[in-house]
């Protein structure tokens, strides 16, 4: 079975795929999860949006809740919500291993870091595809991960934005010059070509749904992902 948490070790040592639960099909989410914890999925990542910060609304608290009793997958909850701070006990004590939001949220990002950690989590922080890296540098020195959108959040199923791979070499040598173990996630549009990109630029996480979920095979897609180098 899966641990319950991912070591830093353990993620740095190759690609991760977390699959996006929001191109599942959620009529049967036991059966998905077991079908992925088969193929040796990384991580479940679900995409939380409130039809606030972002267009569309997704799902929340139950769904997470109801994922968790079915394994004991990494949970990967990315927050696209206005006032993330808000909602982190909820989303801990329905088995979020990692929670990321957005740099853009009306939250203090410092302090809802810090209720993260508190709560014995790993943290994220993410940043929209016209956001700067440059914003991230005060909190590098707390982060567990950086999400770069290489979408506009809100929809599944967009076309990768090549400028996004710029963001991620930024990053990766803000980083390298911290001295700090912290892994680069990117999410939207990845499939077998854009993620070779993504990982070549300095990605170590990727987070993929309608790639994987319209693929023949899962397995070998997922195993396709791990091993881009």
């Amino acid at each position: 079975m899966f641990e319950n948490m991912l070591t830093q070790e353990e993620i740095l040592l190759g690609n991760k795929v977390s699959v996006s639960i929001l191109s599942a099909d959620m009529t049967r989410l036991a059966e998905v999860i077991k079908e992925l914890e088969n193929a040796e999925a990384d991580m479940l990542h679900f995409d939380v949006m409130d039809g606030v910060f972002v267009d569309n609304i997704s799902f929340g608290v139950p769904l997470l809740d109801a994922a968790n009793k079915c394994t004991e997958m990494f949970m990967d909850v990315h927050l696209m919500i206005i006032n993330p701070y808000k909602y982190i006990e909820q989303f801990v004590n329905a088995g979020a291993d990692m929670i990321t939001f957005h740099i853009e949220s009306e939250s203090d990002v410092r302090k809802t870091i810090d209720k993260i950690h508190s709560m014995g989590k790993k943290a994220g922080l993410s940043i929209r595809p016209k956001t700067p890296v440059d914003v991230l540098i005060p909190y590098l020195n707390i982060l567990d991960m950086v999400l770069i959108m290489s979408v506009e959040p809100g929809f599944g199923g967009q076309e990768f934005i090549v400028d996004s791979l710029q963001k991620v070499r930024e990053l990766k040598k803000l980083i390298d010059d911290s001295g700090r173990k912290i892994d680069i996630q990117i999410d939207g549009g990845i499939n077998d070509d854009t993620a070779k990109l993504a990982v070549e630029a300095g990605v170590n996480v990727l987070v993929s749904g309608s790639y994987l979920f319209k693929s023949d095979n899962m397995k070998e897609a997922i195993m396709v992902l791990k091993n881009i180098r």
